[in-house]
């Protein structure tokens, strides 16, 4: 699926995550991650989201990922909602 449109899911509160999906040229994707845990959990996080980018099929999207320090099942469904959002079935 291609990210067609603005998408997110989340908030910048403590314990949560901001998820973006921003629509970019091209089929790949991009990944950004900022995280107040970045040194204990960075590649996790990373992992995570590689993952479920993956899974789902997301091309020509710019995913930026801002952590506050959200366990990985918050991580995982503000994923889910923002591919969901950004995205159109080809």
């Amino acid at each position: 699926m291609k990210a067609v449109k603005n998408s997110a899911a989340g908030t910048l509160e403590s314990s949560d995550v901001l998820v973006s999906v921003i629509p970019a040229g091209g089929s790949a994707v991009s990944l950004s991650v900022d995280s107040i845990v970045m040194k204990q959990y960075g590649r996790r996080i990373r992992s995570v989201a590689e993952e479920m980018i993956g899974t789902s099929g997301l091309s020509g999207a710019s995913v930026m990922i801002q952590d506050r320090g959200a366990l990985e099942c918050t991580l995982r469904a503000r994923l889910e909602t923002a591919i969901e959002r950004a995205a159109a079935e080809e």
